[in-house]
C-alpha cells in the first residue's frame, strides 16, 4: 500500500480516536469520598456518601454536582395511598465508575398530594402504582428539599467476593425466595447491597435510624448462612 495512504488512513483513525475522548463524559474524580464503598456518618448520625450527607444535602446540590437537573417524578402507592418523590440521574461517571442514581427526596405527604392534584399526566406502572408527571413549578419548588436515600446502579456486575472486600462483611444476608437476589445488609451504615444471581446490584443508601424502610420489603427474605466470600 502507498506510504501517503497509510498515512491518512493513520491521521483518520488518530482523529477518530479523539473525537470519542471529546465526546465521552468527564468523570468526577475530586476526592476518595465518592466512591460507593465509603459511607461515613457524622455527629449527627446522618449518613455521608459520594460527598452528600442525606437529610442535608439538596436536590440543587446533587443537580451541581453531576451537572444535569436528573428526572424528577411523583410516584403514588395505592395499597398504602402514599406519595413518593425520586429524580433519576442517568449514566453518571464517579471516579471512573458508571452508574445511574436515584435520589428520593424528603417531603410531606400532605405537599405531595397538592403536588398530584396539579400533575400534568398520570401513568400506570406494572407494580399497581403510578407515575405523575408534575408541573415545572412543583419540579423547582423540590430543587430546595433534601435527599432522603439513595439508590445507586452501577454498570459493572459484583461477585460476593469483591462486595466483601469493598463493602466488609454485612451483618445479614437475605435471600429474596423468587427472585434469588441477595441482601448484603450493614444497618449501622445505613445500606442494603443487592446482587442478582447475574451479578448485577443495586445499593441503596438511608440514615441508620431509617433503616427499616430497607427491611420492610424483605419480611418474605430467608437468611443466609454460607459464607459471604462465596460466588
Amino acid at each position: 500500500m502507498d506510504r501517503q495512504i497509510v498515512l491518512s488512513i493513520l491521521g483518520v483513525a488518530v482523529l477518530a480516536f479523539f473525537g470519542i475522548l471529546l465526546l465521552m463524559p468527564d468523570s468526577i474524580e475530586d476526592g476518595p469520598n465518592r466512591l460507593p464503598w465509603n459511607v461515613t456518618q457524622n455527629v449527627s448520625g446522618r449518613s455521608q456518601v459520594f460527598g452528600f450527607t442525606l437529610g442535608e444535602t439538596t436536590l440543587a446540590d446533587v443537580r451541581s454536582q453531576f451537572g444535569e437537573d436528573g428526572k424528577v417524578s411523583l410516584f403514588q402507592d395505592q395499597s398504602r395511598d402514599a406519595y413518593g418523590v425520586e429524580a433519576f440521574f442517568e449514566q453518571i461517571h464517579l471516579q471512573r465508575l458508571r452508574a445511574d442514581f436515584v435520589i428520593t427526596l424528603d417531603v410531606d405527604q400532605p405537599t405531595l398530594a397538592a403536588m398530584y392534584e396539579r400533575g400534568l399526566r398520570i401513568s400506570q406502572l406494572g407494580s399497581g402504582s403510578r407515575k405523575i408527571k408534575l408541573d415545572p413549578t412543583d419540579v423547582e419548588t423540590l430543587s430546595v428539599r433534601p435527599i432522603r436515600s439513595i439508590s445507586y446502579l452501577p454498570k459493572a456486575k459484583l461477585d460476593n467476593a469483591l462486595i466483601e472486600q469493598r463493602f466488609g462483611v454485612p451483618a445479614l444476608r437475605l435471600t429474596e425466595p423468587d427472585a434469588g437476589i441477595v441482601h448484603w445488609l450493614y444497618p449501622e451504615r445505613g445500606m442494603d447491597i443487592g446482587r442478582e444471581p447475574g451479578g448485577s446490584v443495586i445499593i441503596q443508601y438511608v440514615n441508620p435510624d431509617d433503616f427499616e424502610r430497607l427491611l420492610r420489603p424483605l419480611q418474605n427474605a430467608v437468611p443466609m448462612e454460607e459464607t459471604p466470600a462465596e460466588t
